[in-house]
């Protein structure tokens, strides 16, 4: 839709849900939607979807939404891109946001696009950055182009709303503050829940062993290691410290790891307490993707490695001798501990 089309203001965020609770995903882009108005002068809001929600939507407040949308409805047990695109539209038809946030998830991914077609404006998909212009109040929308070797910055002048979706842990959760707002259910046609994509069961695929998104800590191996047999050292550590194993593009592209464990602007965006990358030197898009991460551990034979100009703890040495020795200690530990 065109901007003179419609009075368009406030930013919308497409929420995320998992088992009728809120996915961690939208708190940090509830928070980030708050900066966003709070340089506007605009107010946020946020749309959840679920058979029938678990947790509080109220507590959304805390992390900068001005109001919650909960559409609740049976058809929603299990997700249904047909159905979600349907109350998506009626939503956004009903609120006239200017800007529409979405995670940048298997949902968020599925959804956005048919509903950007729907109403004629631009998405721009897998966001690294949001920002709005100064001078012209527009979202600048930020992501990796030409396979993460440049980051590419994209407006939508006319069209509204602004979309974007953002990749999980680019933003960090913001500390919760004493606020309120409002509480709406949206009264939908029937219609609105019936679609002719039928979901039938929902199975997580085998030799999946989660998202290291999710992960409190995440053990990476990079093309140091040398060999791809390496990475059996990698997960060996991982499975010692209950961590998720991570991988930087060049091992990736060789084969010798699957693409879900890359880390990077081309891959994930992980956001860990403890993140120890071995044999990575830290090319720029892969600690565009790591970055945040509460503390960072490096282990790299090259002093001049980049990796170390943003590591908490860096271990200059081959990683074939330090990663051993580590994981003896880690077991000599808790042996003596356990008694």
């Amino acid at each position: 839709m065109r901007k003179e089309d419609r009075n368009f203001q406030g930013i919308l965020v497409f929420g995320e849900t998992r088992s009728n609770k809120i996915h961690s995903v939208t708190y940090e882009l509830t928070g980030k939607a708050r900066n966003l108005a709070d340089v506007k002068g605009c107010e946020v809001s946020v749309l959840l979807l679920a058979e029938s929600l678990r947790d509080d939507p109220s507590d959304l407040f805390r992390f900068g939404a001005d109001k919650v949308l909960v559409v609740q409805d049976p058809s929603l047990s299990i997700f249904n891109q047909g159905i979600a695109v349907n109350v998506l539209k009626a939503i956004i038809e009903a609120e006239n946001p200017e800007i529409l946030l979405a995670p940048a998830t298997t949902i968020g991914r599925t959804v956005l696009p048919s509903v950007a077609a729907m109403l004629q404006t631009g998405l721009t998909a897998d966001c690294t950055g949001l920002e709005i212009d100064p001078d012209s109040g527009l979202l600048l929308q930020t992501r990796p182009a030409i396979g993460g070797n440049v980051m590419a910055t994209i407006k939508t002048p006319v069209h509204r709303p602004q979309m974007a979706t953002v990749r999980p842990k680019t933003f960090r959760i913001p500390a919760p503050r004493n606020r309120t707002g409002t509480l709406v259910y949206p009264t939908l046609p029937k219609e609105t829940f019936s679609s002719p994509i039928q979901s039938i069961h929902l199975q997580r695929a085998e030799g999946d062993s989660g998202n290291i998104q999710d992960r409190d800590c995440v053990v990476s191996g990079g093309k140091g290691l040398r060999r791809p047999e390496g990475f059996k050292l990698i997960k060996e550590l991982a499975e010692l410290i209950d961590a998720g194993v991570g991988a930087s593009r060049p091992t990736v592209e060789a084969k010798w790891i699957s693409y879900p464990h890359q880390v990077g602007l081309s891959g994930k965006v992980v956001a860990p307490k403890i993140y120890l990358a071995a044999g990575i030197s830290g090319a720029v898009q892969h600690l565009a993707g790591m970055q945040t991460a509460q503390k960072i551990i490096a282990i790299n034979k090259d002093p001049e490695a980049p990796i170390f100009r943003i590591a908490d703890v860096a271990l200059c040495g081959d990683l074939y001798d330090i990663l051993p020795r580590l994981i003896e200690r880690i077991r000599v530990e808790r042996c003596e501990r356990n008694g």
